[in-house]
Order: C-alpha cells, then sequence, then structure tokens
C-alpha cells in the first residue's frame, strides 16, 4: 500500500526532481490564478491505467494551462471521517482555463471521467481563485496540518474563525495559506467553507492548539476534517 501510494504521488505531482527532494517548497500565485486542491486514494490497479490517463489528459490539461506543482502524502488523521491518502496541488492560469477544461475534456478524451473512476477510490476537488498576488513556503521539516470546515451558521462560523486564528498563533502555530470560496465540480464535490494550511514546531504546540481548539465547541460548525501531511 505504501509503495502504491508513493508512486501516485509521484505520478501526480510531477515537480521538478530538486524541488521535490527540497525540505522547503515555494508557491506562486498571481491574482486570478487558480489553485486545484485534489484529495486522492488510488485502487490497487492503477498502475497501467494510470499511465493511459496520463498520456490522454495530462497534454489535454497542459496545453489549458495546467501546471502540476509539489503535493503531499497524508500521514495522519485527526479529525473527520475522509481518509484520503495524497493532499495534490495545482496550478491554472485562470478560473475561466480551468472551467473551461471541466467543460471540454470529454470532447478530448471520451471516457475521461471513467478512468478517474477506474483509477481512484476517492477523488475530490475543489479550486481556488486567488484574489491577489500570493507566495507561501510549506517546510516539511516542519509539522504540516491541512484543516477544513464546514459552516453551519455565519455568524457562529465567523466567531469560531477569529478564536481559532488567535489559538493558533497563541500556540505558536504558523497559518501558512487560509483558503475561502472555492468551487467542486459535479462529481468530484468536496467545498469546505474554510481550509487552512499550518505550520507547528512540534506535536506538542499542535496538540496544545488542539485543547484550546476544543474548548471553543462546535456553534457554527456542521463538519470538519484534518490531515497531517508529510
Amino acid at each position: 500500500m505504501k509503495k502504491m501510494i508513493g508512486m501516485v504521488f509521484l505520478l501526480l505531482t510531477l515537480g521538478e526532481p530538486l524541488m521535490a527532494q527540497s525540505e522547503v517548497k515555494t508557491y506562486n500565485f498571481k491574482q486570478g490564478e487558480v489553485l486545484d486542491v485534489l484529495l486522492l486514494s488510488a485502487k490497487p490497479n492503477y498502475d497501467s491505467l494510470f499511465a493511459i490517463y496520463r498520456k490522454t489528459a495530462f497534454p489535454v490539461a497542459m496545453r489549458m494551462s495546467y501546471t502540476p506543482i509539489p503535493g503531499y502524502r497524508i500521514k495522519e488523521y485527526t479529525q473527520g471521517n475522509f481518509q484520503p491518502e495524497s493532499f495534490i496541488l495545482g496550478k491554472w492560469a485562470s478560473l475561466a482555463k480551468r472551467e473551461q477544461f471541466l467543460a471540454e475534456i470529454e470532447t478530448h478524451v471520451p471516457d475521461f471521467h471513467q478512468q478517474r473512476r477506474n483509477i481512484f477510490k476517492n477523488f475530490h476537488l475543489t479550486y481556488y481563485e486567488m484574489p491577489s498576488d500570493i507566495s507561501f513556503e510549506i517546510n516539511k521539516g516542519k509539522m504540516i496540518v491541512a484543516t477544513a470546515y464546514w459552516r453551519s451558521n455565519d455568524p457562529g462560523f465567523q466567531r469560531f474563525q477569529k478564536q481559532w486564528l488567535k489559538a493558533a498563533k497563541r500556540t505558536k502555530g504558523k497559518t501558512i495559506l487560509s483558503l475561502e470560496h472555492g468551487k467542486s465540480p459535479f462529481g468530484y464535490f468536496y467545498q469546505p467553507d474554510w481550509m487552512t494550511i499550518t505550520e507547528w514546531e512540534s506535536p506538542a504546540a499542535f496538540e496544545a492548539f488542539q485543547a484550546k481548539v476544543n474548548k471553543l465547541g462546535s456553534n457554527g460548525l456542521q463538519h470538519v476534517n484534518q490531515f497531517i501531511l508529510q
């Protein structure tokens, strides 16, 4: 299973070899560019099927501006009932290009969605248009945590967000990325209201943060997923 996860991770990230080996990964987005977040789990028979998918779907995506960028394996699940294997990232030149691909891919690859069903047991996608230029770094030498929240009501959720961010700061957590207003396509739906990536110096610091967040309760919350990345 670990070998399978590693191969899927390698094939899907397709990052530059030197960058993939670095502890620190740098991401740069211009205003209007789109960040994909994909949560994936592969089926055991993915080997030959993914080779076909890569040859058929990837060239179309890249012609439409898709750029694969380094992503992560998921090491541990700390909250929620969803357990994907990989946290994969991608970049598109614009929201129009991203949605053009979704609208037109079957004209180029008629069995596109069936290929994905054959390869992946989980394939969830959220994409985010960048409201401004942004640059961030993720240090794999630190403890990196991705958290996704769904709101149940706006006032309670907004209070929870503010308290969550204060708790992270007080326990010396670094909020690397905060994402809202994501979109998710039919058939791959995964649309949290707020997704964050945070950095922690140690598991102890993260556990201290979790203790503070647990005291906030769940007012304003509908659901949560949380993953430790590696």
